[in-house]
């Protein structure tokens, strides 16, 4: 690899608290909206239907825009300035918010209307996500990028807490009122974005090819270890995706309502902050590549302990150790491709990753709602937590490159 991957170069010279603060408000506003619309649309749908495969139709309604835009989009965020990519994709999901809204006060809204919005939602999030993950490196030095990589996932997480609660509670005033808090959420966001410093990086010239944009899908793939990296968090998440039937659980198992459910949601990120305030302390430094595979066998087993309890308290505990596993693992990830990746390309890499990781959960949705009508929702989830470690396992054996991994710095200079 290029020794151009690792240098400030392609980084922010100096460190800026006042920057970083305003990154996360952006991004931590940003995920608030989303779980708060997350958990709104999940119950809305469900009081409109009460069909576990229209819970997964969710999920499958984001994850078909954002897989037909992941590409176009990466060359959008390395050609452009990121942060106006970033404003301009909040704004697209600020008025999805202000669709819903308007939907919820209506009488008889075809179920499709809500799927409609909901799809294009899930385009605007093909450019919001990864244009914020690549922002994030041109804000910090190099050597503190794993540090600020461990304080965004962190601030992520604390939106995870917050939101998904806050969005249950909210929908005890009616359907209405989370769709216009997220709609004000989103306003933060843009406007915590709108005074982030402009990039010093030249735009992208030249014409737009078919190998640029696919150059993205090229380094990973060229790059054993991220494609290990990425590809084991994707066939976690896809197949431990109980967070779509949460208001099954939450209504019919467990007799907790839509606070009870906004409360669950909520449970993993508990872990995964309590685990994020270690990690930007003691970020992982030995022996990477085993510690990933560990945290996402946790997870899979966390999510059987889900499945099979009917304590809510129990439940709640299951998911904590779920987040807190996936937060170890998608540091881990998060380190790994933004240091590894040049600058030119990051959006493009970012945008393949988010596709792999993103859409991974929405189709992990899908997936557990068409499991939950063919199983119930019990078996579903124990299945979905079974075959997350049995990936594991195949793992181990199929990418000995992610397992051998000892350091980062090691990889890279492997690569």
């Amino acid at each position: 690899m290029n020794s151009s991957t690792s240098d400030d170069g392609a980084f922010g010279a100096v460190f800026s608290p006042r920057v970083l603060a305003l990154f996360l408000a952006a991004r931590f506003s940003a995920i608030s909206a989303a779980q708060v619309l997350a958990v709104a649309v999940g119950w809305y749908v469900y009081a409109l239907t009460g069909s576990a495969v229209d819970l997964g139709l969710i999920g499958l309604a984001q994850f078909l825009p954002t897989m037909g835009l992941a590409l176009p989009a990466g060359q959008i965020i390395d050609r452009y300035p990121r942060r106006y990519v970033l404003m301009a994709a909040v704004g697209v999901e600020g008025l999805c918010a202000l669709a819903l809204a308007a939907l919820s006060t209506m009488d008889h809204v075809p179920v499709m209307a809500v799927f409609a919005v909901v799809a294009c939602y899930g385009a605007a999030r093909a450019f919001e996500h990864p244009a914020a993950i690549s922002l994030l490196p041109s804000l910090v030095p190099a050597k503190e990028f794993p540090r600020a990589a461990a304080w965004s996932s962190m601030s992520n997480q604390s939106a995870f807490v917050v939101a998904p609660a806050l969005g249950g509670l909210l929908y005890i005033f009616g359907a209405t009122v989370p769709f216009v808090v997220t709609l004000a959420l989103l306003a933060v966001a843009m406007t915590a974005a709108f005074f982030l410093p402009a990039s010093k990086r030249p735009p992208s010239s030249g014409p737009v090819t078919l190998r640029g944009v696919l150059s993205g899908l090229d380094f990973i793939l060229r790059n054993k270890v991220v494609l290990g990296a990425i590809s084991l968090d994707m066939f976690g998440v896809l197949f431990g995706g109980a967070v779509a039937l949460l208001p099954i659980f939450a209504n019919d198992i467990l007799s907790i309502g839509p606070v009870g459910m906004g409360l669950l949601r909520s449970a993993p990120a508990v872990g995964a902050v309590v685990t994020g305030l270690v990690l930007t302390r003691h970020p992982p430094r030995r022996y990477v590549g085993r510690t990933m595979l560990a945290a996402v066998a946790v997870f899979g087993a966390a999510t059987i302990a889900f499945g099979l309890s009917t304590s809510a308290p129990i439940s709640f505990a299951a998911l904590a150790v779920a987040g807190a596993a996936d937060m170890v693992s998608v540091v881990i990830r998060q380190t790994l491709v933004q240091i590894w990746t040049p600058d030119a390309i990051r959006g493009r890499v970012s945008a393949v990753n988010s596709l792999f990781i993103g859409t991974s959960n929405q189709l992990g949705e899908f997936e557990s709602g068409i499991t939950a009508a063919w199983f119930g929702p019990v078996r579903s989830v124990v299945l979905g937590g079974t075959l997350t470690i049995l990936v594991v396992g195949f793992w181990c054996f199929g990418s000995p490159a992610l397992r051998k991994l000892d350091r980062i710095e090691d990889g890279v200079r492997k690569s």
